[in-house]
């Protein structure tokens, strides 16, 4: 049977650990409700401006989104990955990582494919079997419009200055604190609406559809790009919380476990003590 006093400061190591689990699940839990506040609010709006873009660009002729929605042979894609910084979060980052693997080795085999990853737990593990031409670590420091607005113009630049042929998004879709679901989604070019979208000619509009569009085609890739990250980071927390909650249950079985151990070393412990005592005492009487 195990020393008594491994047994005890086995106890007080789990107890330490516990106290850590349980600390990281309430800052993630905090953490969550915020993040998972903007992205609730953000939705609503993501949809409407893509909604909007597709009416106004169903009811134009031709190519109507420039040089964003040029349709060309793919030969070469880039691939945005977004993970976080941080481990600790249960399969968050590794399912990412393989769906992103995955689908390169499915969709894109024999063509040239390059990443640019947003999170260092991507970048860490991707840039070993991928080309990464740029990381993104410090987003997270500062989750803004504006510094994924700078992001989103570089893409779009080195797409419209034909380095790509297509761009794709992969990253964790937040669906509530315990599921996130790997989503991959095309970012350019823009595909084009699929269906009849209907729309009221009685709008006047100042300027022109097609001005409107090419204007709202930009802000609709950053608002994109941004609905991204900030759904990974939600999932994030609630992948973390999650994690921690069930290493807590953890600690608690195994300390629960372990204090059993130790109650029955202890308990063998005393009755062996008392057999030596009877024992010398009737030797001495006989």
């Amino acid at each position: 049977m195990a020393n008594l006093k491994e047994i005890r400061n086995r106890i007080a190591s789990i107890g330490s650990t516990m106290q850590i689990t349980s600390a990281m699940k309430m800052v993630s839990a905090a953490k969550l409700k915020k993040a998972q506040d903007a992205i609730t609010q953000m939705r609503p709006y993501a949809e409407k401006l893509t909604e909007l873009l597709q009416s106004l660009s169903a009811s134009l002729e031709g190519e109507v989104g420039g040089v964003y929605s040029q349709q060309k042979e793919v030969s070469k894609v880039l691939i945005v990955v977004v993970t976080s910084n941080r481990g600790l979060c249960g399969g968050f980052n590794s399912s990412v990582i393989k769906g992103t693997t995955k689908y390169v080795e499915d969709t894109y085999k024999g063509k040239q494919v390059e990443l640019l990853t947003i999170g260092k737990k991507g970048f860490d593990i991707l840039s070993k079997t991928f080309k990464v031409i740029e990381k993104n670590n410090q987003i997270f420091d500062e989750l803004t419009f504006e510094n994924v607005a700078v992001i989103a113009e570089k893409i779009m630049q080195m797409f419209a200055e034909g380095h790509y042929d297509k761009v794709d998004l992969v990253y964790n879709h937040f669906k509530n604190a315990a599921t996130q679901i790997v989503t991959i989604e095309q970012f350019l070019p823009i595909e084009p609406v699929k269906g009849a979208v209907k729309v009221n000619t009685d709008y006047i509009f100042e300027p022109s559809k097609a001005e409107i569009v090419l204007e709202l085609i930009p802000k609709s890739l950053k608002t994109q790009l941004y609905k991204a990250i900030r759904d990974s980071f939600a999932s994030e927390h609630g992948a973390r919380m999650t994690a921690m909650h069930k290493a807590t249950d953890n600690a608690t079985d195994l300390r629960n476990e372990l204090k059993l151990t130790y109650n029955k070393a202890r308990q063998a412990a005393i009755t062996n003590e008392i057999l030596e005592i009877v024992g010398g005492a009737e030797a001495l009487n006989n």
